[in-house]
């Protein structure tokens, strides 16, 4: 495996075609250990598995199941999760995992997609909201297409990381780089992500309102302090009718069923944002408090 130690000063890379896979079957090689949350998104438990490393999963959020098969592993280990997970919106245990890599001489890789531009005091991310830096997690990678709005990834670590990443990820070397359109955009709004925190403010009153509001009808949440808010339907059908009432009434709320959630546990998987209103919040409970017992 790569030696991520930082020898030198952080340095980003982005691309329009950076995806987990390739970062992970350049990492890892053979002999390797790669050990995944078993909730994390099948991008990341795809490159796990294609990597050529001896793959295991670990029960979702579970940092002693992780230990103990840390314990069980000889040889380089890399510790792979989401830093918030897209279907049921709850965040890693960050702070307990960095702390677990460090007293066993392991790397930990966040993949940041629903944490990067909303989460932490300066939009920083899970990392920063865990009271993380850079050295406590060697491998940081995220997307430009979710709160910035724009396309494209990056992966951000030491000197020595990227470097050995621009040589030997297949994927970087041989696509093009970011239109210079898309890396315009993607600067500005990185300059809106520090300089307007009123948006994560925002979003984060929006959460705790619909949450409030939800509690109050009874509506079966499930555990989430993201802009991601799943309500459990649990019945494949039942969550499709929900949606499709939702979407006559003006909101698009998707339906997760399986094989994307295990069965039984489909789900209306509600999205917030900063472009919402409160008006917007009440107008959705409203349509659940008479769309839930209908259906």
């Amino acid at each position: 495996m790569l030696d991520a130690q930082p020898l030198a000063p952080n340095r980003l890379e982005m691309r329009a075609a950076c995806d987990e896979r390739h970062v992970l079957t350049s990492l890892l090689q053979r002999g390797d250990y790669v050990f995944e949350d078993r909730l994390n998104h099948a991008s990341l438990l795809d490159g796990g598995l294609h990597s050529g490393a001896r793959f295991q999963r670990f029960a979702h959020n579970d940092v002693g199941a992780l230990e103990a098969k840390l314990r069980a592993a000889d040889g380089a280990r890399l510790i792979v999760v989401d830093g918030v997970f897209s279907m049921d919106g709850d965040a890693a245990p960050l702070a307990a995992l960095a702390g677990l890599c460090t007293a066993q001489d392991a790397w930990l890789m966040v993949d940041d997609a629903h944490g990067f531009g909303v989460l932490g005091e300066r939009g920083v991310g899970s990392t920063e909201a865990a009271g993380l830096d850079a050295s406590a997690v060697p491998v940081l990678m995220a997307t430009l297409g979710k709160a910035l709005g724009t396309a494209g990834a990056f992966v951000a670590g030491s000197e020595l990381l990227i470097e050995g990443l621009i040589q030997h990820s297949r994927n970087y070397i041989y696509t093009t780089a970011l239109p210079p359109a898309v890396a315009a955009a993607s600067l500005e709004a990185l300059s809106l992500v520090q300089e307007e925190a009123w948006r994560r403010q925002h979003l984060a009153d929006l959460i705790r309102r619909f949450r409030r509001g939800a509690e109050q009808l009874n509506l079966p949440l499930m555990v989430s302090g993201s802009a991601i808010q799943p309500l459990l339907v649990g019945d494949a059908a039942r969550a499709v009718a929900l949606s499709e009432r939702l979407r006559e009434q003006g909101f698009l709320i998707s339906a997760i069923r399986p094989p994307t959630v295990p069965a039984g546990t489909s789900r209306l998987r509600i999205t917030l944002s900063a472009a919402h209103s409160a008006e917007h919040v009440d107008r959705l409970l409203e349509q659940l408090a008479v769309c839930w017992p209908a259906s």
